[in-house]
Formats: structure tokens, sequence, C-alpha cells
């Protein structure tokens, strides 16, 4: 493989799911899966397409209740592309002879191709090579390219090309007793002698869905319609060597985009008007070619090219297109169906690698949560408290779309699902708010959006803080934690558990940023902010004391996960090991067995560790010492090794994390756990999971990993900080950023060095750079080296100092 092509050789029906899932084609407002287009949905293949914030809810039975559940819609299918000899049954690699299969994901260009050769009933052979792209340029449009050459043996070939609104959302096993019909009033039509169309609407939703195909070749087309399904078909006479081609292009719209008003009218529009498909190429090859200059990452090896295969997943779902809708971040990308297409808190390992190369995709899904304030606060008010209570999942309105039961496969039994108390996500999106605006210097957005935003989801956490006399502090309860597998304690009539150290340190830092940002707003806008929301001077002391007195519980001088775990039974980890293997999914293994995780010392994921992924080490210190509870090293360094020894990883996002926490101190085992989140959906680790849908969290913050973890770079309080702790095996690598208002900040760290250059094509002011032992400017066209020291063991890395002058151009 090459640096710019993931591929796959061979045939093997039982990578199907993962192949198509790492081989989607997206632009950020429609995405389709890699599926091969002469296969239909079964057990081997699943295409789907997706269409970013197109959900739909619907009612089903399941163990006795009625529950609904709002899913990311399977639209019409525009793939199907199949071909047989004449008279014969049609050809997929499933029901014919295979001589050689070869699939390429062209990552530089943003193409898919598959090239399949069969050996064919009656002698000679059939190759068929496929090009296949998703419009970059154009949000509405995709095409296919078919070439078919026979070899040996003249070949009469049928075609048949359709557009397949007969589908459902049938990718996730698990989901698949419930209702997943969301498509109706399916209709096809004929609009030229070369164009197809189909319209449908979602049945609850009433999203209206318009569909055209034209299909572009030497052969005599035909037509027919046999509902669901709009088919064209035609003839190929095919002699040995030669090579015919069929083109196909369709453009989708719905009733969500912007100014149309109706989605078959504009979808014909735009397929009438598309040029060819090689004219579609060279546009849709520009556009990436634009992207990757935007998001410039050149890390060597392995390693890089799995990055580039992540940022490439990325900016699939997340595109520039994407600023222009009312989407969220979905947490499996616009690859599968798993976890339904729903918003969790995926966003905040994915928007602080956007904030620093696309902050305009970075604003638009601030936007979708503060669409969805009103919704979080009549939330809050529903459980009788203040602010906003943001869901734990959401889609298209901004309602708690958690599930109440989840299924067991290991024990088949369907079980209560608490995972909606954990209320830390709206932490996660006052922290967004907060890192956007600190890279960009969007102070519009700050003080207006941003801030009614943080100032809700702040006065949610101070309405849920109690006073307890007896500590002398304040306790949030009935919470659960990033952990997910602690809901209850054990023998509880009632789910959740008392202060959560990471739900209780990230509710005082939105407390104190919340503070410092409405001290720091312009008169008029505060005025505006405190009579629109009824805030006072008595709130405001009362959220300054909470900051300072929120209880963070310790248990052998380490940070307890919640209150009382100290307390809980030691799980004999070896045994569990030796008896399962594979034990990420501990919860699942001891339900199966009668038991529940609840009892035990142990965890699904990080969970107090993510406290080091989300604060640098200088920020992490002063928050405990705002809480009365200093933090030393010596302490953080036992917290770490506690919950490294106890948690089960069951969650791609763990490795990462664990990885970006030992990379301060423990590099050997850091590189283990960052090896870890790059293989996390290549090598499908999570076993069967990435088939249903990419971790688009994981996938992001491996980059971040590179771009912010390894150099320490952090942007606050005006300006770059930096503490570089590069692993040994990431320690030269490049990329740029784009920081407030210069576009292209190029960080280069070769070994020993790390080198900062900011272009002089901007009259943007200098930029501050802050080491943790001194400070300096960088202006335009000027380059700083910074000498880092030698390796010194466990102890970590003196700080960078800066060479001997600063080096200008």
């Amino acid at each position: 493989m090459t640096r710019w092509i993931w591929e796959y050789d061979g045939y093997d029906p039982a990578d199907q799911r993962l192949r198509e899932s790492l081989c989607t084609l997206g632009n950020g407002s429609f995405a389709t899966r890699g599926a091969l287009p002469e296969c239909a949905a079964n057990g081997i293949h699943y295409p789907g397409t997706y269409v970013a914030g197109c959900y739909n809810r619907l009612t089903s039975s399941v163990a006795g209740r009625e529950v609904d559940n709002e899913d990311m819609v399977n639209v019409p299918n525009w793939l199907p592309l199949r071909f047989r000899p004449l008279g014969r049954r049609w050809l997929t690699p499933d029901h014919a002879t295979v001589l050689d299969h070869r699939q390429a994901l062209h990552l530089d260009a943003g193409t898919l191709e598959r090239r399949t050769r069969y050996a064919l009933p009656d002698g000679g052979e059939l190759t068929v090579r496929q090009l296949r792209l998703v419009h970059m340029g154009d949000p509405h449009l995709a095409a296919l390219r078919t070439e078919f050459t026979a070899e040996g043996a003249d070949i009469e070939l049928e075609v048949e090309a359709a557009l397949d609104g007969g589908v459902r959302n049938s990718g996730v096993a698990r989901y698949r007793d419930l209702d997943g019909h969301h498509l109706t009033h399916v209709h096809t039509g004929t609009h030229t002698p070369d164009t197809v169309w189909l319209r449908c609407r979602t049945r609850t939703s009433d999203i209206r869905i318009g569909m055209a195909s034209r299909i572009i070749t030497d052969a005599a087309l035909g037509v027919r319609h046999t509902p669901p399904r709009a088919i064209q078909y035609l003839t190929l006479r095919l002699t040995p060597g030669t090579t015919a081609t069929v083109d196909k292009t369709v453009a989708l719209h719905t009733s969500r985009d912007p100014a149309i008003s109706d989605p078959l009218y504009a979808a014909l529009s735009r397929v009438e008007r598309a040029p060819g498909f090689d004219a579609l190429l060279d546009s849709h090859r520009a556009a990436w070619a634009q992207l990757w200059r935007r998001a410039d990452l050149d890390v060597p090896g392995e390693a890089g090219r799995i990055l580039r295969l992540h940022l490439f997943h990325v900016l699939q779902t997340l595109s520039p297109h994407t600023a222009d809708i009312d989407v969220g971040v979905p947490a499996r990308g616009l690859h599968g169906e798993a976890y339904r297409g729903h918003v969790f808190w995926d966003e905040l390992f994915v928007l602080p690698y956007l904030n620093l190369h696309f902050p305009e995709v970075s604003r638009a899904l601030l936007l979708y949560r503060h669409r969805r304030l009103e919704q979080a606060r009549t939330a809050a008010r529903d459980a009788g408290r203040r602010g906003a209570m943001y869901p734990w999942q959401s889609g298209s309105d901004g309602r708690e779309e958690t599930q109440q039961l989840h299924l067991n496969p290991n024990s088949g039994r369907w079980l209560p699902d608490h995972s909606r108390l954990q209320h830390h996500v709206g932490s996660a999106i006052a922290y967004n708010v907060w890192q956007y605006c600190e890279a960009s210097g969007d102070t519009e957005f700050l003080h207006t959006k941003g801030a009614e935003t943080m100032l809700q989801i702040a006065r949610f956490w101070a309405d849920a803080a109690d006073f307890d006399p007896r500590l002398g502090r304040y306790r949030i309860a009935g919470v659960v934690g990033p952990d997910e597998y602690h809901d209850a304690y054990p023998g509880a009539k009632r789910p959740g558990l008392v202060d959560n150290a990471y739900t209780n340190v990230t509710a005082a830092w939105v407390l104190a940023r919340t503070l410092d940002l409405i001290a720091g707003l312009p008169a008029p806008r505060r005025r505006e902010l405190t009579e629109r929301t009824g805030l006072d001077d008595g709130e405001l002391d009362q959220w300054e004391d909470i900051s300072h007195k929120l209880h963070v519980p310790f248990h052998e001088g380490v940070i307890s996960q919640f209150d009382g775990y100290g307390d809980l039974a030691e799980l004999d980890w070896q045994r569990y090991r030796e008896r399962y293997g594979d034990i990420r999914r501990l919860d699942r293994i001891l339900e199966a067995e009668g038991d529940t995780v609840n009892r035990y010392q142990a965890s699904k994921q990080a969970d107090v560790l993510m406290l080091g992924y989300l604060f640098s080490p200088a920020e992490l210190h002063a928050l405990f010492h705002r809480l009365g509870m200093p933090l030393d090293d010596e302490t953080w360094r036992r917290t770490v090794d506690h919950y490294l020894h106890r948690t089960s990883h069951g969650s791609t996002l763990s490795g990462l994390v664990h990885g970006w926490v030992l990379a301060r101190d423990r590099r050997a085992e850091a590189w283990e756990f960052v090896q870890e989140a790059l293989r996390g959906d290549i090598a499908d680790i999570q076993g069967g999971t990435t088939g249903e849908g990419i971790h688009l969290g994981a996938m992001a913050g491996t980059l971040d990993l590179v771009q912010r973890g390894l150099t320490g770079l952090e942007t606050r309080d005006g300006a770059l900080w930096l503490d570089p702790v590069p692993l040994p095996e990431l320690s030269s690598y490049g990329f740029s950023v784009r920081y407030q208002a210069h576009w292209g900040v190029r960080f280069r760290l070769r070994q020993g060095n790390l080198e900062i250059t900011v272009p002089n094509h901007t009259d943007a002011a200098p930029i501050d750079v802050r080491l943790p032992d001194r400070a300096f400017s960088l202006g335009p066209g000027e380059t700083a080296r910074l000498l880092l020291p030698a390796e010194d063991g466990t102890q970590g890395r003196r700080p960078p100092s800066l060479a001997p002058g600063k080096l200008t151009p």
C-alpha cells in the first residue's frame, strides 16, 4: 500500500462489512458505504446511504413495551448496478468464480476503485472495473463509472442500473427486531430517455427525498419501473479485449436542503446540469486537494498512513458543507447505523481538531447545540432543575434519544439503560464552546450564543449541587460518569451515583469559566444577557462558592471515580481473561453470569483519567487548587496507575485517552495505547462493531494526539502554549494549523527540535508563544526553533527552551 491508498486484495465474505465501513465515501452532506453495486443487502453486504441530519422516529414493541426510537435513515440506494451473461444468473462474488478481486480507496482523490475478474460458466472471463465518487465539490452529486472487459470469448452482457427505494434500516443485528421501515410513498418515473427518478418521504418526520439517476453509455437504454425500484437496462456485446463503459450520475436532495422547494425537481435539475464523469472527477479531486491543504498532516510510516485514513473519514463526515447544515457530530460517522446515528459527547474529541483547521465547521456544530438550548432547558425543568440539561443522545430536535432498554447479546436479555444520566455531556458542550473561541478568536460567538449556552449549563450544575454541612462541600448526585459501567450502587433500587469525580471537576470548570466570561463581557452585552436570563449577582456569588467547594472523593491516596468507589470489591482480572479472552465488554459478561459490574472496581473506559485528557497538568493542578484540594504529581501518578489496572477498554476512546495521559511520563506504555487507538477501526478491535460504522471520536482523537497531545499545544489566554512530549515512535512529523487570523502556522517536529513558522502572507499581529519557562512572540514570516532536551527516563521531559535566537527568513 502507498501512503495515499488503502486497499484490500482478495474477496473474503467475512470482511465485507468492515471493508464497506472503511471504504465509505462521503462529503459531509451524505455518504454511501463501500458495498459492491451488484450486491444487495444480506448477511454479507450492506449498501447504505445516509444523509446528515435525516432522522425518523418509529415505535416498536420490545420485551412487552412500546419503545420509541429515532434513527438516522438509510435512504434509497443509488448504487445498484448488476450484470450477467445473457440468460444466466446475476454475477456477484458470492455466486460466481472470482479469479481476482481488489478494492482500493484513493485518499488523495476521494475515490473508491474496485477491480474484479470473474470466470464465466461457458468459458472466457469478464473483468469489471469501477470508480466511484461522492462529490466533495457539489454536496448533492455522486457518480459511478463501470468498465466491462471481455477476455477469451464473446460476451453478451445484460446490465441493470437502479434506484432502490425498498431499503430499510437493518445494518445492526441487535436492532433487527425493531421497526426499520422508515420510508413511505415511494414513487418512480422516467424524466428523459437516459434519466429516471425516485421520490419518497420518511414516515413520521416527513422529510421528502428526491433522487435522479442519469446513465451515459453507447448502448441503447430501456426503462422499467418495478416499484419501489426504477430500473434502467441495456445489453452490451463484448468481444475479447474490448471495453465498454457505463457511467451513472446521481443527484440526491431532501426537503432539509436550503433554497429548494421540491427535492425531486432539485435532483432532476442538478443531474441534468452535471457534466460527464471525467469533468466530475476533475472537480471532485480539486475539492479534495483544497481540503488536504487545509488539513496538512505529514506523519511518516504506518502510523501516518492510518492517521491519513482517519482524517479522510473525519472530513467525509464533517466537511465545509457541514457548515451549511443543522447537524451535530454522529458518533459513528455517516458510515452505518450503530448508535442509530445519534449525537453523543464525541464532539469533545472531534472539535479540538476541527477548531484549528475548519473553524467554520466547529461553529456550525456548536450552533446545532445552541439551537437545541431551549429543548435542554425544557428537559432541566421537567427534571426539577434550572438551566440546561443536554441529552446524552441527541438526534433531530434535541430531546433525549437514549434508549430505555438495551440488549445484552451474551444473555439475550433486554436490560434497563441508565446512560441518560451522563449529564457531563453539558460540560463537554461548554468546553467545546470555550476551546473553539480560544482557537478561532470568534468573540462574536463567545459573547452571544456561546455565552448563552455556557450560562445555562453552569446554571444547571449550580442547581444540581447540594450543600452537605457535614462535609462543608457541595455534592452532585444521580449521575453516571464516562465509565458507563457503573450506573448504580450495589443493591440500590434507584440508578445514579454520587460525586463522580469527572462530573464534579468539569462542573467546577464550567462554573469558573462562565464567571470569567460574564465578567469579561462588554457592558451592553452583559446587560442584555442578564435581562434575558434573569441572572443576578446573588446567583453569580453562588456559582463562585460552588466552584470552590464541589466535593471530589479520594481513597487510598488516589482520586475516587465516585463516592464509595473504594468500597467496591476487586475483580479477579486474570481469571476472567483466562476464561473469556476478550473482556472489553465485561459488563455483558458479568450480567450473563447473573452478576453486575456495579459490584467491582472495574471501568469500561477512562473516567477519572479523562481529566488528564481535557486539561494540561498546570490547568488540572489549578482546578484542584481552586477546589481546595491540591493535586501533586505523585497523587496523579498513583491515580493513573490505579485505573490503568482496572479498566477493560470497552470503548475505542479508552486507548486514546490512556495514550494521551501516559505520554507525559510512561512513554513505553503510552505507545501501546496509541497503537490500539490507531488500530481501533482498521483491525476492528471491538469485535465486529466497525462494520456498523466507524468510531469518529477515536479517529479524530488520534489526529489531535499528534496535533496537540504530543506537542502540548494549547490555545488559551490569547496565546499558543507548548510543552512537547514526543514519543520515540512519533518524534518526527509536521502539520499546519489555522490559529485565529493566521492561516497555515506550520509545526515541524524533528528529533531534538520543534520548529514553528508563521506564514508571511498575512498582516495579522504576531502570535504570542508560551513555554513552561518563557514566552516570546512570532510575527508573519518568522520561524522559531525549540531545542527539546534529551530523554531523562520516567521523569518526563524538562521544559523546552528557545534555541539561540529566533530564525527569520
